[in-house]
C-alpha cells in the first residue's frame, strides 16, 4: 500500500517537473538570475506572465508576454523572426544590463541600451510592460529599457504610438506602430501594420496591407 502511494507521488512529481511551467515568485528578474524555458515572472497584480511558449500548432518556441489567466492572448513577442526550435532558451541580464535572450552559444536577441546599468534588474509590470531599470539611480521608474518602445500586434494602455515624421521633426523617440503576425500559428511580421501618421500637426490612425491604405480614422482635430 505505502509502495503504491509512493510510487503515485514519485509519478506526479515527474509529470510536473516535465510538463508544467514554474512560476519564479517575485516579477522580477535580477542580474544573477535566468528565466529559462519552463520558468515565468508573473506580474505582481497576476494579470500579466512572461515567458517560452509555443503559439498555435507550432513547436517553436518564443519569449512573450500573455495573460495569466488567458495564455492564449499574447500581447507581446521579442523573437518573432528568430524562433528557438527546443526548450533550450534563456533570458539572462548581462553584466552591463543588457537583456540577452540565446540558446546555447547562440545569441537569438539582445536589447539595445544607451547607457550602462551598474545595478540591473528586469520587471514585468502590471501594465504588461517588461522594463529594465538600473537600481543604483533611487528610483524604479527610470527605464533604460521597455517593451512598451517595441510593440507587435497589440497597444495596450499607456503604449504609445509616434510617427516616423514625429520623430524627424520633434526627437521623439523612434518610430512606433503595430504589426501583425504572419498568421495564428507564427508571430513573425505579417503584412498590415496600424500606424499614427502625422501630417501638418494633424494626425489620424492608419492601416496598411504592405504599402496600401485600407482604412484611416480621419484627421484628430483635437475635438472630434
Amino acid at each position: 500500500m505505502l509502495q503504491s502511494q509512493f510510487t503515485t507521488i514519485l509519478a506526479a512529481l515527474i509529470y510536473s517537473l516535465i510538463f508544467l511551467k514554474f512560476t519564479i515568485a517575485s516579477d522580477t528578474l535580477s542580474a544573477n538570475q535566468t528565466i529559462r524555458d519552463g520558468q515565468t515572472l508573473v506580474s505582481k497584480g497576476q494579470i500579466f506572465e512572461l515567458g517560452f511558449f509555443s503559439p498555435g500548432r507550432s513547436k517553436d518556441r518564443f519569449l512573450g508576454i500573455w495573460y495569466k489567466a488567458t495564455p492564449e492572448i499574447v500581447v507581446w513577442v521579442e523573437n518573432r523572426n528568430q524562433p528557438i526550435t527546443d526548450s533550450k532558451g534563456i533570458l539572462t541580464i548581462s553584466r552591463n544590463g543588457t537583456l540577452v535572450l540565446s540558446r546555447g552559444e547562440r545569441i537569438i536577441w539582445s536589447s539595445n541600451l544607451s547607457s550602462v546599468a551598474s545595478s540591473p534588474v528586469m520587471r514585468i509590470l502590471q501594465t504588461g510592460n517588461l522594463v529594465l531599470v538600473d537600481k543604483t539611480n533611487g528610483t524604479s521608474d527610470n527605464y533604460i529599457w521597455q517593451s512598451f518602445d517595441y510593440p507587435c500586434d497589440t497597444r495596450l494602455p499607456g503604449m504609445q504610438m509616434v510617427d516616423n515624421l514625429m520623430v524627424d521633426n520633434l526627437g521623439d523617440g523612434q518610430d512606433k506602430y503595430l504589426q501583425s503576425w504572419r498568421n495564428s500559428d507564427d508571430p513573425s511580421l505579417g503584412d498590415f501594420t496600424y500606424r499614427i501618421k502625422y501630417r501638418g500637426g494633424v494626425v489620424e490612425m492608419v492601416v496598411y496591407n504592405g504599402k496600401i491604405k485600407r482604412c484611416r480614422s480621419g484627421p484628430w482635430t483635437g475635438h472630434y
